[in-house]
């Protein structure tokens, strides 16, 4: 199994910048594909970015430009750089990982917050 740990998220005001981080641990090994979700208010939640071992990236269209996904393999962590904020951004955003067993792994979620 993979444990999953987020930190970073905050309140910031429109225009600012934030970067969520979260650290793996246990069965680090399998994990192929490491990411984002958030979920605003009223709404489903939605991929944000993916980054695979090989660092191929995917971004929703709504952050791309302004959201830049990175991997740290030798620590387990995956980051999301978020820049220019928009009070739209407003949401828990969920780490996850993705496994060798095909298995879905999910932080506890962080809260981000903009300020318009």
């Amino acid at each position: 199994q993979v444990q999953l740990v987020e930190s970073g998220g905050g309140l910031v005001q429109a225009g600012g910048s934030l970067r969520l981080s979260c650290a793996a641990s246990g069965t680090v090994f399998s994990i192929i594909i490491m990411g984002w979700y958030r979920q605003a208010p009223g709404k489903q939640r939605e991929l944000v970015a993916s980054i695979t071992t090989s660092s191929r990236t995917n971004y929703a269209d709504s952050v791309k430009g302004r959201f830049t996904i990175s991997r740290d393999n030798a620590k387990n962590t995956v980051y999301l750089q978020m820049s220019t904020l928009k009070p739209e951004d407003t949401a828990v955003y969920y780490c996850y990982v993705y496994t060798t067993t095909n298995t879905d792994y999910w932080g506890q979620g962080t809260q981000v917050t903009v300020s318009s």
